[in-house]
């Protein structure tokens, strides 16, 4: 009789053994956070430094020509207005003034012959205004732009002795063309490296009683550091 009472109990416990074993415990997914994707749409302020090297060619009315190359650090502010597309095209402004201590001695020639005498050079201060078009990929965004250029150059001639004979400055209007790389470290905080090509056009000064031109073009690398709005 007690083998006969045992029987069902195992049986019945076997059975809900087995069941327990067969059921499917069904988890939630973990939450899947997607990180929001950078927006470069908005304005901003910033802060640049860079090398500038340049190229030119001076004339005076009586022959005598130097080709001055001035070079040196540059330091300025930059101001712009981006807007992104759905397809993440950017279009933007931007704006900047620099000053630079861009200068050089350079020596005078007429009809290929060495003239006692010497020009200094120095390019003051530069300014663009640029159109820019960019493509974004999230927080990085190569960039080409182009536009109107602005420089002063100041010219000083010097005799044999080192005794100033006239010296003059001028402002310029001219073009630039420059490519870039920025980034943004956070949704302010925007880093920028660039290259640019500008030609500033002609320069005239009125030296010692006589007429001079200098044209000049330059090539400059700039980091900047940029607040976003």
């Amino acid at each position: 009789m007690r083998r006969l009472l045992l029987a069902p109990t195992l049986l019945l416990a076997t059975s809900f053994g087995a069941m327990a074993a067969d059921a499917v415990v069904i988890e939630s997914p973990p939450e899947v956070i997607i990180a929001p994707v950078f927006n470069w749409t908005g304005a901003y302020i910033g802060g640049e430094v860079g090398y500038l090297w340049g190229d030119g060619d001076y004339a005076d009315s009586v022959l005598n020509y130097a080709t001055p190359e001035p070079d040196g650090w540059l330091g300025g502010v930059y101001v712009g207005y981006n807007y992104q597309f759905t397809n993440n095209v950017v279009l933007g402004v931007d704006a900047d003034f620099a000053w630079t201590g861009a200068d050089d001695t350079s020596a005078v020639f007429n009809g290929g012959l060495p003239v006692p005498a010497s020009l200094d050079s120095d390019l003051d201060w530069t300014g663009a205004a640029r159109l820019r078009l960019g493509y974004a990929v999230d927080r990085f965004l190569p960039y080409i732009a182009g536009g109107v250029a602005f420089g002063k150059v100041s010219g000083s001639y010097y005799d044999g002795g080192g005794v100033l004979v006239g010296s003059d400055d001028d402002t310029s209007v001219g073009w630039t063309l420059g490519a870039g790389l920025e980034y943004a470290f956070t949704d302010n905080l925007i880093g920028r490296a660039e290259y640019r090509y500008t030609d500033f056009g002609d320069f005239d000064f009125a030296i010692g009683g006589g007429t001079a031109t200098t044209d000049l073009t330059s090539n400059d690398v700039r980091f900047g550091l940029a607040w976003k709005f």
